[in-house]
């Protein structure tokens, strides 16, 4: 299944939060199956998925790549669509997580091998490896570099 993944615009009746469950949690974090995404309400495309278990919570910054990353058309395997009962792909919200070292955000990355996968209608999701995963890397840049910066080619 080809997933839609154009930004959303959000009006002034969205909420601010967003909650979802991962049951498997995300990779290296399987024990977080409670979500919260936060959204700056100044259209920032930037938000904060906080992730809970029973004892702790933990945050990454996230961000709907669609608008953002162009030529992003993320494709999910029939079984992946399936278990997150994907009817049709415009229920999918595809979350990317973003990692940046500190003092260096022009050297940001985002992975678009396995985003998270959330079903709009029943705000379950999982994080997947796209069926599609050879065209993208797990670590793209979110700011690309000016040729001056990479030199003749």
């Amino acid at each position: 299944m080809k997933v839609i993944t154009e930004r959303p615009s959000y009006g002034n009746d969205a909420p601010a939060v967003d909650k979802f469950s991962l049951p498997y949690g995300i990779v290296g974090f399987p024990d977080y199956t409670q979500a919260e995404l936060l959204r700056d309400q100044d259209g920032h495309p930037f938000m904060r998925m906080r992730l809970r278990n029973e004892k702790e919570c933990i945050s990454f910054v996230v961000m709907e790549p669609g608008g953002l990353i162009p030529g992003y058309e993320p494709e999910l395997f029939d079984n992946d669509a399936a278990s997150l009962e994907l009817g049709d792909s415009s229920e999918a919200m595809i979350l990317t997580i973003l990692t940046m070292r500190p003092g260096t955000p022009e050297e940001a990355t985002v992975n678009l091998i396995g985003p998270i996968v959330v079903n709009r209608r029943t705000r379950i999701g999982r994080q997947l490896v796209i069926a599609n995963y050879s065209l993208y890397r797990a670590r793209h840049p979110l700011i690309a570099p000016s040729k001056a910066e990479v030199g003749p080619s």
